[in-house]
């Protein structure tokens, strides 16, 4: 990584000149003022004076400085100022195009996974095709709102003190994680992550955006890491597959639910971007126990038929509310939820201990559905003076997943809890075993059970059908008998192991 002494500038802004112009002779251009607004704040953020550059010629028509490329080498960051007019803009694409070359030269375009440009949105635009590939990707900072009639409006103080106040909350959030970059930036070895919980930030209709960017402001600000936080594909398959993979990467999806039915992504189910989140955080939180919190305002009225349906589901199936905290109330008590449920990941459980020398760990796989229906199984074992541990269920998908690999490696006997997990879930534990040798090296495992708890299922009935090795049946409750002979077997053969 670069280290500080390699840049004398932390910001270049690039910005098409018209997008200059005051409204009135007495004020200052919008970029003026966004150049000072952002210099005070980054600099009480940083600590010290922040140095901010751009091109401030007139005119439009000059031929591209060799100075301005000549300082790009030393410039940490570059802010693109997104407008209509910026796309036309041979001159604004150029300087983009520029920094990328030199940025690959001094510490390289990506800082972790954030980009060295920065696409502030002053504008909306209909195609972004103009643009060079590497803006394309990048989610940006909008600085504008949608009136009641949905026509965008760029933030500006000149517009009133409800605008001031919209434009400073952007500024700060700005502020803050260009701060966090040229942080990273400076220092010589890559800086040590936070130790939070990633949330993933679902996308939502436009009614919806301001909130959710309060709430992604307020989040980031404490530390957590927020995705998604670039562009998401457009087609259904491709926007499917992305945030599939953004919430395997989560501890946390938040949901915020609107009046508007939302974007709707090109594909063959036409369901909005709310509603495919929604199912695919479900299905999160079935087959690995991803958290979830949904707001739903008080005395919503969704506007088309479809939000109405979506809206009625999230309050009456217990399938599209699985895994999730739903809050029906305002702002404040859902936030309330959301910081509840953060302080409740964060207060999980450390990795399971490793029991002492002469112990035989039993490690109880099971569906976190299925927590409370192996009690009696584990009181059982643990009365044969059996050490019982099961999964780590709370926490990023990083940490349980070391918490699993852990108990992998050091159990003396698994046994896989089959109740409520469904035939998906038991193939994906199976698969988790086969991987098994890798962790384990050379340390013997004495054996590997699958224990069958309701409800009863075909597959279950066709594993006792077949006689399938290795296989506890407790579908007519608990099977003492085949416990007591897994016992004496386990006791004989862990004697064995251990003289």
């Amino acid at each position: 990584m670069a280290s500080a002494s390699k840049f004398e500038k932390h910001l270049f802004i690039s910005y098409a000149h018209m997008d200059n112009q005051p409204l009135t002779p007495e004020q200052q251009g919008w970029i003026s003022r966004f150049h000072a607004s952002l210099s005070l704040m980054l600099s009480m953020r940083l600590g010290h004076p922040a140095e901010i550059w751009r091109d401030q010629k007139l005119s439009g028509n000059d031929v591209f400085a060799d100075e301005i490329v000549s300082q790009f080498p030393k410039t940490a960051l570059l802010i693109s100022i997104l407008t209509p007019r910026y796309l036309e803009s041979d001159w604004c694409t150029r300087e983009v195009k520029e920094f990328s070359k030199a940025a690959e030269h001094s510490g390289g375009l990506t800082i972790g996974n954030k980009s060295r440009i920065i696409k502030v949105i002053k504008t909306p635009v209909d195609n972004e095709g103009p643009l060079p590939p590497v803006m394309k990707e990048l989610l940006g900072y909008p600085f504008y709102i949608f009136d009641e009639e949905h026509t965008p409006l760029e933030l500006d103080p000149a517009f009133g003190a409800d605008m001031t106040q919209k434009y400073n909350l952007k500024i700060a959030k700005l502020a803050w994680d260009i701060t966090q970059q040229i942080k990273e930036l400076e220092a010589t070895t890559p800086a040590p992550g936070s130790g939070k919980p990633t949330i993933y930030l679902a996308e939502c209709s436009w009614d919806q955006r301001q909130a959710r960017e309060n709430l992604e402001a307020e989040l980031r600000t404490t530390g957590y890491p927020i995705i998604p936080d670039r562009e998401l594909p457009r087609d259904e398959e491709g926007y499917v597959a992305e945030v599939t993979k953004l919430l395997g990467q989560s501890a946390l999806s938040i949901h915020l639910v609107g009046a508007a039915y939302g974007a709707v992504p090109d594909g063959p189910t036409q369901k909005s971007i709310s509603v495919l989140q929604n199912e695919l955080a479900v299905g999160q939180s079935k087959s690995r126990g991803l958290k979830r919190v949904i707001w739903v305002p008080d005395g919503i009225e969704a506007v088309q038929l479809e939000q109405q349906r979506f809206v009625e589901t999230l309050h009456t199936s217990p399938d599209a509310q699985f895994g999730a905290d739903l809050i029906v109330g305002d702002l404040e008590a859902f936030k309330s939820a959301v910081h509840a449920a953060l302080e409740k990941l964060e207060k999980q459980e450390s990795p399971p201990s490793i029991p002492v020398p002469g112990e035989i760990l039993v490690y109880l796989i099971c569906d976190e559905r299925d927590r409370k229906d192996t009690i009696p199984l584990r009181k059982y074992l643990r009365n044969q003076e059996l050490a019982v541990k099961i999964p780590v269920f709370e926490g990023d998908a990083a940490t349980v997943q070391k918490s699993n690999q852990d108990m992998l490696t050091q159990c003396d006997l698994i046994i896989v809890y089959y109740g409520a997990g469904d035939e998906l879930w038991k193939h994906t534990v199976d698969s988790d075993l086969r991987k098994m040798k890798g962790y384990r090296g050379e340390k013997p495992l004495l054996a590997t059970y699958t224990y069958l708890g309701e409800p009863v299922t075909d597959d279950k009935k066709e594993m006792i059908e077949m006689e399938e090795p290795d296989v506890i049946d407790g579908l007519a409750g608990f099977p003492e008998t085949a416990m007591q002979a897994l016992i004496k077997r386990l006791k004989a053969a862990g004697s064995d192991e251990r003289s």
